[in-house]
Parts: C-alpha cells; sequence; structure tokens
C-alpha cells in the first residue's frame, strides 16, 4: 500500500486519521492518550518455518529498508535467512521480528509490522517472543538498534523496558555514503544501541 501523498512504499500508520505515510512524509507531534488508537485483533505468532513466509519476509525486509542486508552492532545480516518469528491474520503474514545470538544475547535485527496493522499489540507480542528465547537460550540480554531519526521505534523499545546504552555515530550516514533524509526530515545518520537486561 501506498504513502496517501506520494505512493511509495508506506511503513507507517497516521495515529489519528489512520493513513499509511512513507517516513518522508511521517511528522512527529505530541498526541494525547484519547487519540491515540488500539485496535483490537485477533492474530496468531509462530516461528518462521516455511519459505512462504521466509519471501513474505524478503518482501517486507525491501518494502521497509529498501534492501534485503541489515547492518546492525557491527555485523551484516540477511534478514530473510535468520531464526524469526511471523505474525499471521489467517494465512497472510503481517509482521515479522528475526534475531540472532550473540555469546550473552539476542539481537533483535529487524521488526515490521505492517501499517495496516499497527497499534494491535503485535509489536510487542513479537519482542515478548524473542525474549522468551532468549531465556530459553540461557541469554541475560535483548539487544536492539535504531537510527537517529526513528524516534517512533526508539519510543517504542524504551516503553518496553530498553534502555539506550551506546551512540555510534555515522556509521549509518558511512553504510549508504551520505545522510540520507528520514523521519520529519531528520538525517539519517547514526546507530543508537539499546537493551534490555532479563529477570
Amino acid at each position: 500500500m501506498g504513502c496517501k501523498h506520494c505512493e511509495k512504499d508506506a511503513v507507517y500508520r497516521c495515529s489519528i486519521c489512520g493513513s499509511m505515510l512513507c517516513a518522508k512524509h511521517t511528522r512527529l507531534a505530541t498526541v494525547c492518550a484519547s487519540h491515540l488508537k488500539k485496535s483490537e485483533l485477533e492474530f496468531t505468532v509462530c516461528r518462521m518455518v516455511s519459505e512462504d513466509e521466509r519471501s513474505a519476509v524478503r518482501k517486507f525486509v525491501r518494502r521497509f529498508w529498501g534492501e534485503e542486508e541489515q547492518l546492525t552492532f557491527d555485523r551484516k545480516f540477511v534478514v530473510a535467512e535468520l531464526p524469526a518469528y511471523v505474525a499471521k491474520v489467517q494465512d497472510e503474514v503481517i509482521a515479522f521480528i528475526s534475531f540472532s545470538p550473540t555469546s550473552d544475547a539476542l539481537i533483535i535485527v529487524a521488526l515490521g509490522v505492517l501499517p495496516r496493522f499497527q497499534c494491535c499489540g503485535i509489536g510487542s507480542r513479537l519482542i515478548k517472543k524473542v525474549e522468551d528465547e532468549a531465556r530459553r537460550q540461557r541469554k541475560v540480554k535483548v539487544l536492539v538498534s535504531a537510527s537517529n531519526d526513528d524516534l517512533p521505534a526508539l519510543g517504542f523499545y524504551q516503553s518496553r523496558g530498553f534502555q539506550i546504552y551506546e551512540v555510534n555515530p555515522n556509521v549509518i550516514a558511512e553504510k549508504h555514503g551520505r545522510a540520507m533524509g528520514g523521519i520529519d526530515g531528520l538525517p539519517v545518520r547514526d546507530e543508537l544501541r539499546l537493551q534490555k537486561t532479563l529477570n
């Protein structure tokens, strides 16, 4: 589905009117609690196992980030080749979370929810699945990174117990050879690293 203003791939949904938006046309705004829309949606979450699910994740990654490879925590990952959980409505994949282990943590490499299904609790449920997986693997924390412009993601992760612990200036700009325009016109340059210690 395209952005309301330019028909580029939409990756966000307006919290007031529900319009689909690309990063260029997303604006940061303060919104009171009465305008936050919470939707009830029946969905299932399962481990990614089929080639159809893997293909859906590839499409998500190209739509949200324009490439299948992600650079995070000084490592390059082909997102669709990683272990992942997918969220589905009936048989349609509507969201995913991919992850990779380190010696003492699981790294969330990518998390994507189709815009029309955002604000339904899907992202929270996917993060919980990764936290549960980390505990099963006897990891002590979960790590994730976000770009400096992605204030929605930074707010989302911090409200779920993650804390910023490191900033790597210019990592993203160097990867792309320049600082690109991001959310609300902010230059995309830096990688912010967050962690959540597990009990």
